[in-house]
C-alpha cells in the first residue's frame, strides 16, 4: 500500500478507541461495585427496601450545564476582562470551557441565547451591567468598586 499516512491515522485512531473503551468498562465496572456496596449499606439500615422501586436518576444530556455552572463561567469570564465583552464572546467562552464545538453554528446560537438569559437574570440584581455595541449585541461588563 502507498497509503501509509492514511494507514497509520486510522491505526491511531482505532487504538484511541479501544483505549476509550476500555477506559469507560473500567469505569462501569467500578460503579457496578459502588452501586452494589450502597445497596449493601441501605440494606443494613433497613433490609425491608426494595431497591427496585428506587428510581434512577436521569443523567444531564451533553450540551446541559450543571445548576450554576453558566453562570460561573460567565461571571469569571467577566471579571477576567479587560474591556466589555459581547453576550457572542461569553457565549463562545462557555462553549470553550464546557468543551463544547465552537464550530456547531446551532450550538452557538443556542448557547448564546442562553448566556444573554444569564447576563439579563444578573443585570437584575445588579452583578453585572449593559452597555451598546456592535450591532445587535450588548456589551457587558461587572461593576467595579
Amino acid at each position: 500500500m502507498t497509503e501509509t499516512h492514511v494507514l497509520s491515522a486510522l491505526i491511531a485512531k482505532r487504538a484511541e478507541l479501544a483505549g476509550k473503551i476500555e477506559h469507560l468498562q473500567n469505569e462501569v465496572r467500578q460503579m457496578v461495585i459502588d452501586l452494589d456496596n450502597v445497596d449493601h449499606t441501605i440494606h443494613l439500615f433497613d433490609p425491608s427496601i426494595e431497591l427496585e422501586e428506587i428510581h434512577k436518576r436521569p443523567v444531564p444530556p451533553r450540551h446541559s450545564a450543571f445548576r450554576g455552572e453558566v453562570t460561573r463561567i460567565v461571571l469569571a469570564t467577566l471579571r477576567n476582562a479587560k474591556r466589555p465583552l459581547t453576550s457572542a464572546e461569553i457565549g463562545q467562552r462557555v462553549m470553550v470551557e464546557r468543551g463544547l464545538d465552537t464550530a456547531n453554528a446551532h450550538l452557538l446560537k443556542t448557547m448564546i441565547k442562553r448566556t444573554g438569559a444569564c447576563l439579563r437574570h444578573w443585570e437584575k440584581r445588579g452583578a453585572v451591567r449593559k452597555q451598546p455595541g456592535p450591532g445587535n449585541f450588548k456589551l457587558w461588563d461587572v461593576p467595579r468598586a
